[in-house]
């Protein structure tokens, strides 16, 4: 089915049935046409269903027509599982709640859209969680953990998932409802679907010889249809075979799971290791001491974290090139202190550290857990590919199999950076395959025939956790016999006789090397190669940076960050990260979004908020506002432009005219019908408040004042904005004051100076580099003399440290972006100076998001701790983001944005608590939305300091 006539069919079919949230449209459809895999199958629709009922005429509808039905939850499968060529069921939009959580039996009751991280949350109240915790464990869904049979750095402690599902409801492809559970003694029951449990138990009969030889071998045995779970022995455990059939054989709606008891103790045990082999050689002993994990990482990732997110970002390590985590966990305090020395002791590492406290382990589990975005670049700095990215062995034979994988990666001239789950023998691992070069997929099944062949050897499987899919189905008559695979295909025929649900996949499998989306990446140079210097100035390069991992549908309320406010507002794929970033994949490389003005690009990128979250917060390094920008530049270049590119994206411009005459203008822009007429001509949302422009600018002020009183003390530059200037010089003057206390001499610009930001979010790239190259040559005299530039308002600093970089590439704009500083990064680094006393000060922090995605909000932090402050910090976004939430068809977002955790927080504040936020739309978001007025960090200081007299505290020691 590809022509319109028969698609609208479909959809009408649907409405008729009774569905109603199908999604067509192109930006959808190419956002759904990748998972966290190397592969693109695009849909002809996505269906969110509401209920099993939904569902169940999806499938109705589907059979009639022959078209395949894909079930996803948050496509973060690595091997191709979760997309199809038919409909793509995707339940986390609507089918995603905790039903009912039984202390009592320790279980609970899930929908199958229901992400892991919700589960734990139900959970927590009553001491219990879910086993089994893979590290994409924030945005994961259950259904799509029971597809895969899902296992994570746990195992050793809980088991995969299929040994934490007690039952599930689902439902075949001719609409059979199929309910599995156990009964009082622990017995699998299965109620419905007679037709297909008959056929069942007449296969297995057939074939009990090869069921009871060929599986189970190992812990870690994920390939293929776990047809172990049928065996008379087993009492016909139907829920053991559907979970990890990879949504082929039934679309699962609903399941019961097993809950467990965290022990009071977890005790972190780091081995050091000369190499990735010595520390896999080690295992069997490790395994002696019972350990909840071991897991496995080697300075090829650590080296990465250092250089991309800073020295800091990871803690001291024992000596050693490689590393075991090993997690010794117990009731009793004293029992696991003691099994973890021993296991220190006897372990073989050349050095070796115990951690008792969470908090010091938990920035080396997040290591781990980000591995799969870390590892998207291998050593060689091409970007790195899943593919082959989870295969298993038996522990025992770990430390051989490494060795002998790195022998393989060197032979077919490649590079990589495993890790991984090492205790359970499971290896994570990205290859740089050259699949953008001539017969770059050719090469990849090649080392993939190799690969598999290897694993054999050593009596592994092809997948540990992942599942099959498009990319290891094709290989699995390599590990199994003819029997076997026969088998697999008669289990298939018994459920889904036409081959419709997620054909491909398993039986009848796609081969490995079809539909790969990196390899029709074509080279993409622009004139303005914005954000990714890093990729050889290459756009392509940089969108298929997107591993797809997914990091950008997670919960920031819980989590913390930033990444991605638009998605956590509509709770729609094409309004993440991810999702934007497959939509530019598809303008470059496929058929749905022919080129830059494509409706469906511009679709997918007008709820982006430009926040920049993503630059800091994506493992893999999407800067999804850069890609805007750039999308914006070559859309509009030499047309007309929207009416707010010209408003709010010259908005300093038309603030220096302004600033002649200021009362005439608040006068024209507070007047009833001017205001109206001045919101629309703007393209603002007329809901929206225009801010009042100040009587006298700070650089009027500041030039009349030094004149009077010249300034004495170390030499400072303030970098004084538009947004300061001319509608906040009070935070300016404050900053003065604060910064002539610490003992400085703070200097401006002779002439005005900007950042270019607000042509650069509307995509004016050009402007934008001339703005910044004026702004460099003033600038640039005192950055020379080691001056330092001071930032106040964190949008602008953030353009001055990173995206002059990416427009203006010489040595006077890298001087300048090196001297660019934040007062609290200044104060931090001033000798003797200590900050004014706010002990008695409550904050509620909401740092600006180009604050955290740039320079990193530490240097704050540690201030307001050490003046004695008590701070309750903000995660996510204000929901303003420059010019986006006072455009025009913004307005509803920024506010379901802004609900997410600052709007609550502002209504839960006391009275006398400081609302602190030094970026200007998140005060004016706060006073838009909240009446609430917010305060500058040097305001702040300035009050401590006056209330102080001056003296004392605060002033340079």
């Amino acid at each position: 089915m590809s022509d319109t006539r028969e698609l609208s069919d479909l959809v009408g079919r649907l409405s008729r049935a009774g569905v109603v949230d199908v999604l067509v449209d192109p930006a959808h459809r190419a956002a759904y046409a990748s998972d966290a895999s190397l592969y693109r199958v695009v849909p002809q629709a996505v269906v969110r269903p509401r209920s099993d009922d939904e569902v169940a005429a999806t499938l109705e509808v589907c059979r009639a027509l022959g078209v395949p039905i894909t079930a996803r939850g948050a496509g973060t499968s690595v091997a191709g599982n979760a997309i199809g060529r038919g409909v793509v069921l995707d339940f986390s939009r609507h089918m995603n709640r905790v039903l009912d959580v039984d202390a009592g039996s320790r279980t609970a009751r899930v929908q199958a859209g229901t992400v892991h991280a919700t589960l734990q949350a139900a959970a927590r109240p009553l001491s219990l969680r879910f086993g089994p915790d893979p590290s994409t464990h924030t945005r994961c869904t259950i259904g799509g953990m029971i597809g895969n049979n899902s296992c994570g750095s746990r195992t050793l402690g809980y088991g995969r998932t299929s040994d934490n599902v007690v039952g599930l409801d689902a439902l075949t492809i001719d609409g059979e409802r199929l309910s599995t559970g156990r009964d009082d003694k622990g017995r699998p029951t299965t109620d419905g679907g007679k037709s297909v449990t008959d056929s069942l138990q007449e296969i297995v009969r057939a074939n009990l010889a090869v069921a009871r030889t060929e599986f189970a071998t190992f812990s870690r045995q994920v390939s293929g249809y776990a047809v172990e779970h049928l065996l008379p022995e087993r009492g016909f455990d139907l829920t053991g075979l559907l979970v990890g059939s990879e949504g082929t054989l039934a679309v699962v709606t609903e399941a019961t799971v097993r809950l467990v008891a965290d022990p009071a103790h977890r005790l972190l045990v780091v081995l050091g290791y000369p190499d990735f082999g010595s520390a896999g050689d080690a295992v069997p002993t490790i395994l002696g001491f019972s350990p909840t994990a071991c897991e496995g990482i080697d300075s090829r990732i650590v080296d990465v974290v250092r250089t991309r997110r800073g020295p800091d970002a990871v803690p001291d390590l024992p000596a050693g090139r490689s590393w075991l985590f090993v997690e010794i966990a117990g009731d009793d305090l004293g029992e696991a202190r003691e099994r973890a020395q021993r296991l220190a002791a006897e372990a073989g590492a050349a050095d070796t550290m115990i951690v008792e406290d969470t908090g010091q382990a938990a920035p080396l589990w997040r290591i781990r857990e980000d591995g799969a975005g870390l590892a998207g670049r291998a050593p060689s700095g091409l970007p790195a590919h899943a593919g082959w990215e989870d295969a298993a062995v038996p522990p025992a034979k770990i430390g051989d199999y490494l060795r002998d994988f790195d022998a393989l990666v060197d032979t077919h001239g490649l590079s990589a950076m495993p890790y991984g789950h090492l205790g359970d023998g499971c290896v994570h691992v990205r290859l740089d395959f050259p699949l953008d070069k001539p017969g770059g997929p050719g090469k990849f099944r090649a080392f993939l025939e190799d690969a598999a062949d290897l694993v054999v050897r050593y009596g592994g499987s092809l997948s540990g956790e992942h599942g099959d899919g498009r990319a290891r189905s094709e290989l699995l008559p390599r590990m199994y016999s003819p029997a076997a695979m026969d088998l697999f295909r008669s289990v298939k025929q018994a459920f889904d006789p036409e081959h419709l649900l997620n054909p491909g996949v398993l039986v009848d499998p796609d081969p490995v090397d079809a539909d790969i989306r990196v390899a029709a990446a074509r080279p993409v140079r622009t004139k303005l190669a914005l954000a990714y210097h890093g990729d050889g100035g290459d756009f392509n390069q940089a969108v298929h940076r997107c591993t797809g991992v997914g990091k950008c549908r997670a919960d920031t309320t819980v989590l913390g960050g930033v990444m991605c406010p638009s998605f956590l507002a509509t709770r729609a794929e094409k309004d993440s990260t991810r999702g934007r970033a497959r939509v530019l994949q598809e303008m470059l490389d496929g058929d749905l979004a022919p080129d830059w003005r494509a409706p469906a690009v511009h679709d997918a990128l007008d709820l982006c908020l430009s926040c920049k979250g993503c630059a800091s917060d994506c493992p893999t390094g999407i800067d999804m506002a850069a890609y805007k920008a750039e999308v914006l530049h070559q859309s509009y270049r030499r047309r007309l432009r929207p009416r707010s590119h010209y408003s709010l994206g010259w908005l300093p411009r038309w603030s220096r005219l302004a600033a002649r005459l200021p009362r005439l203008a608040n006068r024209l822009t507070s007047a009833p019908g001017l205001r109206k007429v001045a919101l629309f001509m703007a393209g603002v949302d007329a809901r929206r408040s225009i801010p009042a422009f100040a009587d006298r600018t700070f650089r009027r002020w500041f030039r009349t004042t030094t004149q009077q009183r010249p300034a004495t003390g170390k030499p400072v530059l303030l970098f004084i904005d538009s947004f300061t200037d001319h509608f906040a010089p009070q935070i300016a003057k404050d900053a003065v004051e604060v910064l002539t206390a610490a003992g400085y001499a703070p200097e401006i610009t002779t002439r005005s100076a900007c950042c270019g930001l607000t042509w650069i979010s509307t995509g004016q790239l050009d402007a934008a580099r001339r703005i910044l190259s004026s702004t460099v040559e003033q600038l640039r005299d005192a950055a020379e003399r080691g001056v330092p530039i001071v930032g106040l308002e964190p949008s602008c600093t953030g353009v001055l440290r990173s995206d002059l970089l990416e427009l203006v590439d010489t040595d006077a704009a890298r001087a300048v972006s090196k001297a660019t500083v934040t007062v609290a990064e200044l104060l931090a680094r001033t000798p003797g100076w200590t900050p004014p006393s706010l002990a008695d000060v409550r904050v509620v922090a909401q740092p600006h998001c180009h604050h955290h995605a740039v320079m990193g909000w530490s240097a704050d932090a540690k201030l307001l701790k050490q003046a004695g402050a008590t701070v309750t910090r903000l995660g996510g976004c204000c929901g303003l983001a420059g010019n986006f939430g006072v455009e025009r068809g913004h307005y509803e977002v920024s506010v379901q944005v802004a609900e997410q955790q600052l709007l609550p927080a502002l209504a839960g504040a006391q009275d006398g608590d400081v609302f602190l936020a030094d970026g200007f739309s998140c005060r004016t978001q706060a006073a838009d939305l909240a009446d609430v007025q917010g305060k500058h960090l040097v305001q702040v200081l300035a009050d401590a300091l006056r209330r102080a007299g001056g003296s004392g505290d605060g002033t340079q020691g």
